[in-house]
C-alpha cells in the first residue's frame, strides 16, 4: 500500500493519466525540489526493500 500511495504522489510528466486523475492540478502549487527528491529516494528505498521482501519469501516459501 505503501509504494501505491507514493508512486501516486509523483508529480505528473506531463499528459496522460495522471492529468485525468488530478496531476495537472497539484502542479499549480509547485513542490520544491528538494521534496521531489525526497519522494524520489523514499520511493526508491520503498521499491528494493519491498523487492528483497518478495525474494526473500520466494526463498524461504521453496518446498
Amino acid at each position: 500500500m505503501l509504494m501505491i500511495l507514493l508512486v501516486l504522489l509523483h508529480k505528473g510528466k506531463g499528459g496522460g493519466l495522471s492529468d485525468m486523475f488530478g496531476g495537472g492540478f497539484s502542479s499549480n502549487f509547485g513542490g520544491s525540489s528538494v521534496v521531489e527528491r525526497n519522494l524520489d529516494r523514499l520511493t526508491i528505498i520503498t521499491g528494493i526493500v519491498w523487492f528483497v521482501c518478495i525474494i526473500a519469501l520466494g526463498l524461504l516459501l521453496k518446498p
